[in-house]
């Protein structure tokens, strides 16, 4: 058969090649702002810097990476169920520290129901990650280990979500430079409150990496996670997003107890003990 006959091979797709955990970090995570927030609140709050940070749910340890560069006398510990995203996490994340800094984060595949790790001044838990825990007792257990786990001074931080439209099965895209993310809660049972969500990504070539993240969790009004922390022993309080004149979120977050009934608002919870 001659090579003009022979039939050309077809060109792997964005979506055959790309690396989700690549996109998810573009998309979902502002590491730097994050912890932005977390150092800064925890120095105002206690008079002094935090030292130990442990990160639940850490995924690709993105954040702890973040907390270990902003001084050298930072220690992270770093949980996860997941060998397989903490492995990509030690490749890809913390192969990229210094020798120094790679001596002071500790990453633990374990439950974080289980885990004994050193009392820490910070624990976090981002991303809602905690909504998988899908039943209050055991939500509650869980924040009582948290408890259990911090310093006599500690401070566990957590985010949430909510606006009418995390009760509603929708489609949100976000168009970034070279990817569009879409957020798709799939499913949302109103009688048990557990939504079905997938993350997508589609490429500039038309190409989609459908369901590259999913989640089936619990979605939790913030009187609920206000109530459940206090019964585990905490005083927590809500940091509301500012807005500008035109309505559009600033990125700070002060504490609250009004806030506005937006489609869809993201806010911290910073639980002291």
């Amino acid at each position: 058969m001659s090579s003009k006959n022979k039939k050309k091979k077809s060109k792997p797709s964005i979506a055959d090649t790309a690396d989700r955990h690549v996109y998810y970090e573009d998309s979902v995570q502002c590491v730097e702002s994050e912890i932005d927030f977390v150092d800064a609140t925890f120095t105002r709050l206690r008079n002094r810097q935090g030292k130990t940070l442990r990160e639940d749910f850490c995924g690709t340890t993105n954040t702890s990476c973040e907390w270990i560069k902003r001084r050298k006398t930072n220690i992270a510990y770093s949980v996860d169920l997941d060998e397989e995203v903490l492995e990509w996490g030690r490749k890809n994340k913390i192969s990229q520290l210094s020798a120094d800094q790679q001596q002071r984060i500790h990453v633990i595949n374990g439950n974080v129901m289980t885990v004994e790790t050193e009392p820490t001044d910070i624990v976090l838990a981002m991303n809602f990650s905690y909504w998988l825990l899908k039943e209050r007792k055991l939500t509650i257990e869980y924040f009582k280990r948290i408890y259990d786990a911090l310093l006599d001074d500690g401070i566990f931080f957590l985010d949430a979500y909510g606006g009418y439209e995390s009760f509603q099965e929708l489609k949100e895209k976000t168009k970034y430079k070279n990817f569009t993310y879409i957020w798709e809660q799939a499913r949302y049972n109103p009688i048990n409150g557990i939504a079905r969500c997938h993350i997508h990504f589609k490429f500039k070539d038309g190409s989609r990496m459908m369901n590259a993240f999913s989640y089936e969790w619990r979605v939790w009004t913030m009187p609920e996670i206000l109530e459940m922390l206090t019964e585990a022993g905490f005083k927590p309080t809500v940091y509301w997003e500012q807005a500008d004149d035109d309505g559009e979120g600033t990125g700070e977050f002060l504490p609250q107890t009004e806030g506005d009934a937006d489609a869809g608002w993201i806010a911290y919870v910073v639980a002291e003990k």
